[in-house]
């Protein structure tokens, strides 16, 4: 990577950020596109290890490797392949898959030939439909019929209501997989129909292997993509009604991988390994943990298809950071809390430069008891599907100290700023120092927009001369230069760093009878963060059956992790000036009740409790304890809302 202005060793404050900025941009010698990316990568190394897969976390072991010249040749037939059966420039292949090394051959070899929406696997079939309509795609990749997974009977539910697919792509585990079994059920997925019949029309289907076998291996048979080219299709927010679908190009890719590794080029490059336990429908699996290391170069261990979730990898994740010898993971806080107490004597640990933690805010008890028992340092960032994936870092040898809960430095040639807005959402001038207000990112990773094109009022700003997007998420940046989450605007829960659309839950329960209005919020929890709840006013005014609300929700809320886990009546919502519902306030509610729940547990007395909107910090609790202060400094330490404690 690049060695200019003496930062090879990455950066350790805003000033030396700022100093690297005074290279003209164009100066740094940075592919165009993905698949230009993937070419300078394997160039460094043809037959340097690119791809490491393993089927199950207790045998990982026994994985498959390709190298760096061997994913190259995948990608070029994927590409040749999606290109001979009609996909262009402006055509768009999906994904519905698991963690698979095909997985990797469609989203570069897709991007190169025309465009790639990823797909949530846990979706619904009418979600899946809905997000292909939408793209208009023509081509749909998905798991064979495969036990244990309704991947395939959701996706074939999903074909009827998209008249644009022309063809389906199938992928089979059992080609990853040894012993009687995988052969059974790889050779029945081999003797499938070659066509479906879907509606009034028939839709062939054939296998990815198949498709590209005898495709040309060692270049592109057409003009590669541009910079400016649209790359890869990514979901955000919400998943009902109207989906909201990411476009970003090449280029913008790209730049937010490379200006991520400017952080840590001596552990981000050649030969150099990093784990894979995200899924791959995600930006941070997709560039962070997939693109970087790929086009410096590097290693990626692709943990089972399941990622975190797959059988024995939490279990033998240290065992795995022995035998791998990884540099560096990137997990939610759900992952590093399951990591804590796992036992590591007698391993080799000392590969790992540091994890990285993003999606959900991490505890500070956490955070801290991580580090000291592993001894493994915690990166925290800031990104967004909207700004390729990372918009800030916190450098992994900060001068002054680890800034715990501060969500880092901007990238270098990516601004941003906190901005004060009016009421109409205008901008009217940007936030003095320690002011909280929205973060706007202004820089080449920043994406085209979203593809429905009422979805983009009000989200792009001009100001002085720059194009800024409104990134709903509120901060405040301190004197140097560190950002500082003190809320979101979005309205979004997260659990265990999965984004779940409140509108999910209140539009279902809304359809209920006994409820007039209703409100989704996230209740604090330890290990997932967040859980989501149902506030809600009732018809009659009385309370309704905690069991009835759950029973309905179970059959009306279309995404499972989304279904509230507890129903809370109120006389009446709290609403704003303007009618509607204040969701801060339900949130302090929540964070009231997390804290006397605790108190409870622990037998803590409280003197005085009030949860209160701080204009530098966000929300913050301000408790007096009457005993148990030091029991309750402890477990509130794992939560992620500020506290203050009262003599």
């Amino acid at each position: 990577m690049d060695d200019m202005n003496g930062f090879a060793q990455g950066f350790t404050n805003y000033q030396e950020i700022q100093a690297f900025e005074e290279t003209p941009f164009l100066d740094h010698d940075m592919p165009a596109t993905t698949y230009e990316a993937l070419q300078k990568g394997t160039q460094l190394n043809p037959h340097s290890p690119a791809l490491t897969f393993f089927i199950s976390g207790e045998a990982y072991e026994k994985s498959y490797t390709l190298t760096h010249a061997e994913l190259m040749a995948k990608v070029n037939q994927t590409a040749n392949a999606l290109r001979s059966i009609g996909i262009g420039r402006d055509d768009v292949v999906a994904f519905v898959l698991p963690n698979l090394p095909e997985t990797h051959y469609v989203i570069w070899g897709g991007s190169a030939a025309g465009q790639v929406l990823a797909i949530n696997p846990l979706l619904e079939a009418d979600q899946i439909a809905d997000l292909m309509r939408v793209a208009n795609v023509q081509v749909l990749v998905t798991l064979e019929k495969t036990p244990k997974t309704d991947l395939w009977q959701k996706c074939v539910a999903a074909l009827p209501s998209v008249p644009s697919i022309r063809q389906v792509i199938t992928c089979s585990v059992f080609d990853w997989m040894d012993g009687p079994a995988a052969a059974i059920f790889g050779t029945l997925g081999k003797l499938r129909a070659a066509k479906l019949k879907v509606a009034d029309r028939v839709v062939p289907v054939t296998s990815l292997s198949k498709l590209i076998s005898g495709a040309r291996a060692d270049a592109l048979t057409f003009e590669p993509p541009k910079g400016e080219d649209i790359s890869t299709l990514l979901c955000t927010g919400g998943t009902t009604g109207l989906p909201k679908i990411a476009r970003r190009t090449h280029f913008s890719e790209v730049f937010d991988c490379w200006a991520v590794s400017q952080y840590n080029p001596e552990h981000i490059n050649q030969g150099a390994a990093i784990f894979v336990g995200l899924p791959l429908f995600h930006s941070n699996a997709i560039l962070v943990t997939g693109l970087l290391p790929l086009m410096t170069g590097g290693h990626v261990i692709l943990a089972t298809p399941q990622g975190y979730r797959g059988d024995g990898v939490i279990k033998n994740f240290w065992k795995m950071a022995d035998h791998f010898k990884f540099a560096t993971f990137s997990g939610v806080p759900t992952v590093y809390a399951a990591l804590l107490d796992l036992p590591r004597d007698g391993l080799d640990i000392s590969s790992i430069r540091f994890g990285v933690c993003g999606a959900a805010p991490m505890p500070v008890e956490l955070f801290n008891n991580f580090v000291k028992k592993t001894g493994v340092p915690i990166v925290e960032g800031y990104g967004m599907t909207e700004g390729a994936v990372a918009s800030s870092l916190n450098p992994t040898d900060p001068e002054g100290g680890v800034r715990i809960g501060s969500i880092g430095l901007p990238l270098p040639y990516q601004k941003m700023r906190c901005a004060i807005l009016r009421d109409d959402d205008t901008f009217e001038r940007w936030a003095d120092v320690d002011e909280a207000g929205v973060i706007m990112i202004s820089g080449a990773n920043v994406f085209e927009g979203y593809m429905i094109e009422s979805q983009n009022k009000g989200i792009f700003f001009e100001i002085e001369g720059r194009r800024w997007f409104n990134s709903g998420d509120l901060a405040r940046q301190d004197s140097d230069g560190y950002f500082w989450m003190t809320g979101r605007k979005k309205e979004l829960i997260i659990r265990g760093g999965h984004n779940i659309d409140p509108k999910i839950i209140e539009e279902a329960m809304h359809a209920h009878s006994g409820i007039a209005m209703a409100a989704a919020v996230g209740r604090p929890d330890v290990k997932a963060g967040e859980l989501p709840v149902l506030y809600y006013e009732s018809t009659t005014g009385n309370d309704l059956s905690i069991d009835d609300l759950a029973d309905f929700a179970m059959t009306h809320v279309s995404e499972r992790a989304a279904v509230p886990k507890d129903f809370v009546r109120l006389d009446a919502l709290p609403l704003t000036a303007v009618g509607k519902i204040h969701k801060p306030t339900l949130n302090m509610m929540e964070i009231e009740r997390a804290i006397r729940a605790e108190a409870q547990a622990t037998g803590s007395e409280i003197a005085a409790l009030d949860v209160v909107q701080d204009s530098k910090r966000g929300v913050v609790a301000k408790l007096q304890l009457k005993s148990g202060i030091d029991e309750m400094r402890h477990v509130l330490g794992n939560y992620t809302f500020a506290v203050d404690y009262i003599a």
